[in-house]
């Protein structure tokens, strides 16, 4: 059964989703746009970062947890005739977006789509922070031939690093303590730490080879991180790993859109190189 169309809403200024439009407004599928594509850890927080600092002229569209929290947990939980509600617990949210996904096809692609944008508020370049999974972005590739996207890409066990450094409160796992790292919270003897089931999160064993489990165990060994915090972040990695395949939508984006895809290694490129390679390529 096909949804009545959402009544307009401003979700910032220039920036709405709905209809009516008001009068000029003008359909994001038309405006030059950019968007980042990566899962969490990736770097995308660090190159926007750079970017400002460069000087980079654009205007942030509401990003991929504003969309998430304004338009797809609303009307997933109105379509399940549950009470609209706020979701931070992140398996809860990964539910709520694999739901949109099965009928809007392409999820977050399909409510981005859906903007519609005051072209005199707003006249510089658009971001969009950021697409995930190879449905994603074929549906963007497809219904946004104006954008250009940017792949950040970094290995499984840099991004649980980095989200154990992060000490972000919405990295949270069924309410409980965040991926930030830290010592607070009791460890397992260290002497007893030896595979990732001993930390809680033996299904992680598939997703890393043997040295970057060690590596990653060896944090907790020294006290770097506590044991919660590596499985927290474990967690998120693998959760994110079963739904969006960062490969897949990298070679998807490179067979779909070439000329207008960047791939970038933010392991081996500092922030303000990758800022620079984003400015040139918005530029060429």
């Amino acid at each position: 059964m096909t949804n009545p169309p959402l009544p307009f809403t401003q979700l910032g200024a220039g920036v709405g989703s709905g209809t009516p439009a008001p009068a000029g407004w003008l359909p994001i599928n038309v405006r030059p746009l950019l968007v980042f594509v990566g899962v969490t850890g990736a770097g995308k927080s660090t190159t926007l970062a750079a970017l400002d600092e460069g000087g980079f002229a654009c205007h942030r569209l509401p990003d991929r947890r504003d969309l998430t929290d304004r338009l797809i947990i609303p009307t997933v939980q109105a379509q399940q005739g549950e009470t609209i509600a706020p979701v931070t617990d992140r398996t809860l949210r990964f539910a709520y977006t694999r739901s949109y996904r099965e009928s809007h096809a392409g999820g977050m692609a399909h409510a981005l789509t859906q903007l519609r944008i005051d072209p005199l508020a707003l006249p510089d370049l658009l971001v969009f922070d950021g697409l995930r999974g190879e449905d994603e972005v074929m549906q963007a590739a497809r219904l946004l031939p104006a954008a250009r996207f940017v792949v950040l890409q970094a290995p499984d066990v840099v991004r649980v690093a980095r989200l154990m450094g992060r000490g972000d409160p919405f990295d949270q796992i069924g309410g409980a303590a965040s991926a930030g790292g830290g010592n607070s919270g009791a460890n397992p003897r260290i002497d007893h730490v030896q595979t990732f089931a001993d930390v809680g999160a033996p299904e992680a064993a598939t997703l890393f080879t043997h040295l970057e489990e060690q590596a990653l165990l060896e944090l907790v060994r020294t006290g770097s991180v506590t044991a919660a915090a590596l499985r927290a972040a474990l967690t998120i990695v693998g959760e994110e790993r079963r739904n969006y395949d960062p490969a897949a939508a990298r070679a998807a984006l490179l067979r779909m859109a070439p000329a207008h895809t960047l791939v970038v290694d933010t392991v081996h490129h500092l922030p303000e190189q990758v800022a620079t390679q984003i400015m040139d390529f918005c530029s060429a």
